[in-house]
């Protein structure tokens, strides 16, 4: 199973209670595709960054699910013909889990290798000679 995050814009004069009814009919989408949502985010009314049919004012809504590529593309779908739903993008996380895995474990690997030195160390003496010698 792979993970996504799939972000969704409605139009800003949708009531609450129609946001509500639209979030749990795309979560029923998502389970009854054989998918599981871990998190749903209501991010609130927000300005878009350009004009979108109409429209400079969007809901956006954050979903976090796992699921194979038949769940995704049947959200996808169901957003594409539902009329309140502006715009929508899904992108797939799992590759950047694991890359921030591979990284934190290699940083912590280098930080094993090379300890620090201790704090309040003195610094190593300069011998008399080497002072004229550099100059």
């Amino acid at each position: 199973m792979r993970k996504y995050e799939l972000i969704f814009i409605v139009r800003p004069d949708v009531s609450e209670g129609e946001l509500e009814k639209l979030v749990a009919q795309m979560q029923g989408v998502v389970t009854g595709a054989g998918g599981t949502v871990e998190k749903v985010e209501r991010m609130g009314k927000r300005r878009l960054a350009y004009r979108v049919r109409r429209h400079r004012e969007g809901h956006y809504v954050l979903f976090v699910l796992t699921g194979g590529g038949e769940t995704v593309k049947e959200c996808e779908r169901r957003l594409k013909v539902n009329d309140a739903v502006i715009k929508y993008i899904t992108v797939r996380v799992d590759e950047e889990l694991k890359r921030a895995e591979k990284l934190k474990a290699a940083r912590a690997k280098r930080a094993a290798a090379h300890p620090k030195s201790k704090p309040g160390a003195a610094a190593p003496a300069i011998p008399a000679g080497a002072e004229a010698a550099a100059e």
